[in-house]
């Protein structure tokens, strides 16, 4: 296998990344070196600026992309030539041609020739010694093709006749025509550039709707069609609802294949290879190449479903956090009753019950009087509801009691609580409360998500948030990679308190793993929290290398060393030291003393291992140290008297939280237990081409109702200030992100009415 430095002694390669990059050979050749000694994307980006030139997390994400597509097409290549070599069959041409090639798709089309393949009709001529027929239709001579046929018939070998000697020396000539990469290109470029991709339902129309009807008879060029449309007819393909298939306008290629292999109209043998051509186009190449047309349609719709999967979870992960205080969480239901837990500043459990408010008067004050001693006892500081089953129900007894107890100074939030099963049911859920019920280990997630939303999805497989668009169907093993790239990248870019953070949490830290992770909170919970960054070279298996790449990323509230609670990197320690001596203070009185920082002058720190970059960083960072990077937690407001879907009317002004962004527009939780569509030409009053531009998964947005369709539970919504002025709609591709309706979850009971108000005896 090859290393990044390896590939780039490759003939063109840095030339290659330099003209897709956009940057410097300097750049590339430093990163590739970085990344072949082990140094992560977090590590290089926030601590090696000088070394690649400022680069951020994205650019260098793309380098070691392109690094590792030409480090497998260097692999392939080796194989190609050796298999060739070893055949016999290499020339200085053939070896020119594959040396040159910096894309897989043309090295396999150069391969195809040579490539070991099961027994084809062409074999089968060959074997009976039809080749030579073969090259003089090729060659378009001037002797009549049945008389030089007449010399290979043979019922020893099975050419009855002259015309068994023709269509056998035809599919040589086809299957020699299939294998030129130049031909390949010509066709595979057509139905690239010009070719059309055409659905149709599959036999008669399904007599109850579909989420795929706008596709019963579609077509839409290649070139143009949007990942999010490619990928639902791929789904109603895979449903056995549409048929697909790509259309190319075949005369044009067949005339330029013609000429590509010098037919000659005059030459007796004309007809006979406008015939191998036709062959060789619709039987051999078209297949072929809609084939891989179609793989490389699929491999750019996944890539984009992905990227915007990414991008919702970065936003997500990112969301204001409330922060280190005691937090009452409740996960809702209805017949199961809702169950509350208390966490303390740092999530720790401290004590659970469970409520049943929606069930008569009777229950409801019990629910009271329960809630009321945990708020007395604990006096949180906000109370998180899950946003499913009984959301709002519960959230307006909460309010209610809330309300007559005149405890009006504590915060009522609705928490998305997408995954929280999936956590409560997960290994990591087990080792943490392997004593408590799941449900209760629910509301305790559905608690630390408002107190810190990182921390707490980091427990949870990114698929299950639901977040993404057409998530099951594109590459899982691609979504993956990449999902796991942004947690990694978020949770390095708001650092990790070292002493509170879990395993999961700490695994995501740069050169740390999940074994790792286990060990350290195995030596905090043996030996006390740690004093210091040092500390951790104490943990068995964590060595130097692995210190250098998480040292900066991890935080130490109260440490010994007063950079320890900071972003500064411990390799500059000893620069901040010199920065405090030199200005004649302590290192504990420059650290969050603004104008002491101001007063400290770059240009006099820098050298060769520390530019302006890293100082920059430095000062910034001794301004406020340990700075949380996320904004200010600010909490939604949801109308009290819209809690269903049944609520909604077409006019409504209401204001929700975008949940997740499409390449169709956005999702919106409106309090209904059911998300509104935004399509994308409803988001701005200005014409917007990607919704990513204009909105974020987390946003507050004020938004108008459209339409509402209760059997369908869809609600379209506008973000305009002259909502309905152009086509909404998302088809197929708007699916709500929560399916309702028929065989749905069972409808709840009536809803819960505070009759003469029942806490009055409280």
């Amino acid at each position: 296998m090859t290393t990044p430095t390896d590939t780039l002694e490759a003939p063109g390669s840095i030339e290659l990344l330099v003209e897709e990059l956009k940057l410097s050979p300097r750049q590339i050749a430093a990163v590739a070196r970085l990344l072949a000694e082990g140094n992560t994307i977090p590590f290089i980006a926030r601590y090696r600026k000088e070394v690649h030139g400022n680069l951020d997390e994205v650019q260098l994400a793309k380098i070691e992309e392109r690094l590792t597509y030409y480090q497998e097409l260097e692999d392939r290549r080796a194989t190609i030539l050796r298999s060739i070599e070893e055949q016999g069959k290499m020339t200085d041409e053939l070896r020119a041609k594959l040396m040159a090639c910096r894309s897989k798709t043309v090295l396999e089309d150069l391969y195809l020739p040579y490539k070991p393949k099961r027994r084809t009709r062409a074999m089968i001529a060959r074997e009976k010694g039809l080749e030579p027929l073969a090259l003089m239709i090729l060659a378009q001579g001037a002797d009549e093709p049945a008389e030089a046929a007449t010399a290979f018939v043979s019922a020893e070998k099975g050419v009855e006749d002259v015309g068994a000697a023709l269509a056998g020396a035809r599919d040589i000539v086809a299957e020699q025509i299939s294998e030129s990469a130049d031909v390949r290109s010509l066709v595979r470029n057509a139905m690239t550039n010009h070719g059309v991709l055409v659905s149709e339902v599959v036999g008669p129309k399904p007599s109850e709707p579909t989420k795929f009807e706008q596709y019963y008879e579609f077509q839409e060029r290649v070139s143009a069609i949007p990942a999010h449309r490619f990928l639902a007819i791929r789904r109603g393909q895979a449903e056995n609802i549409l048929r697909v298939r790509l259309n190319v306008e075949a005369d044009p290629l067949l005339a330029r294949m013609a000429e590509m292999n010098a037919l000659n109209p005059a030459s007796p043998w004309a007809a006979t290879l406008k015939q191998s051509i036709e062959d060789s186009y619709k039987r051999l190449i078209l297949p072929s190449v809609e084939i891989d047309v179609m793989v490389e349609l699929k491999m750019k719709a996944d890539t984009t479903a992905v990227d915007i999967f990414a991008q919702n979870l970065r936003n997500l992960l990112l969301q204001s956090p409330l922060g280190g205080r005691v937090v009452l969480g409740i996960d809702p239901g209805f017949r199961t009753g809702c169950k509350c837990v208390v966490i303390d500043e740092t999530g720790k459990f401290l004590e659970t019950t469970t409520i049943y408010p929606t069930q008569g008067d009777r229950a409801m004050v019990e629910a009271a009087v329960d809630v009321s001693k945990l708020v007395t006892k604990y006096k949180p500081f906000a109370i998180a509801i899950g946003n499913g089953t009984a959301g709002r129900e519960t959230e307006d007894f909460v309010r209610t009691l809330l309300k007559h107890r005149e405890w009006n100074n504590i915060m009522v939030i609705l928490v998305n609580e997408s995954g929280a099963s999936v956590y409560s049911a997960s290994e990591v859920a087990r080792e943490e409360f392997p004593d408590l019920d799941l449900t209760i280990r629910g509301a305790i997630s559905i608690g630390r998500r408002l107190q810190d939303p990182l921390a707490e999805l980091v427990k949870i497989d990114p698929k299950s948030i639901g977040v993404g668009q057409y998530q099951h169907d594109v590459q899982q093993t691609l979504l993956a990679r990449k999902l796991d790239d942004v947690v990694i990248s978020c949770v390095n870019h708001v650092g990790v308190e070292l002493n509170t953070a879990s395993a999961p949490l700490l695994s995501r830290v740069a050169g740390l793993n999940a074994g790792l992770a286990k060990r350290i909170v195995t030596h905090r919970d043996t030996n006390g929290p740690f004093a210091s960054r040092k500390a951790l070279l104490d943990v068995q298996g964590l060595g130097p290398k692995t210190f250098e790449q998480a040292a900066g990323f991890l935080r130490i509230r109260n440490a010994r060393h007063p950079l320890d609670t900071s972003a500064v990197h411990p390799e500059r320690y000893a620069l901040v030291e010199k920065m405090a001596a030199d200005l004649g203070v302590s290192l504990s009185e420059l650290i969050g003393n603004a104008a002491l920082v101001d007063k400290i002058s770059v240009a006099k720190y820098t050298s060769p291992d520390v530019g302006e970059a890293t100082l920059k960083d430095i000062l910034a960072e001794l301004k406020k140290p340990g700075r949380d990077p996320r904004a200010s937690f600010e909490a939604p407001a949801f109308r009290a008297d819209v809690r269903t879907v049944e609520d909604v009317t077409p006019g409504m002004k209401l204001e929700g939280v975008v949940t997740n962004v499409t390449a169709f527009g956005a999702f919106v939780d409106i309090g209904v237990h059911q998300d509104g569509l935004i399509h994308i030409s409803e988001l701005s009053d200005k014409y917007v081409s990607d919704p990513a531009e204009v909105v974020k998964t987390g946003d507050r947005l004020k938004v108008t109702v459209l339409s509402v369709d209760v059997a369908r539970k869809r609600i379209s919504l506008s973000a305009k200030s002259n909502p309905g002025s152009s086509a909404g709609g998302g088809g197929a591709g708007g699916a709500p992100r929560h399916a309702g309706g028929a065989g749905g979850k069972p409808k709840p009971p009536p809803r819960q009415e505070f009759r003469n108000n029942p806490f009055s005896g409280l």
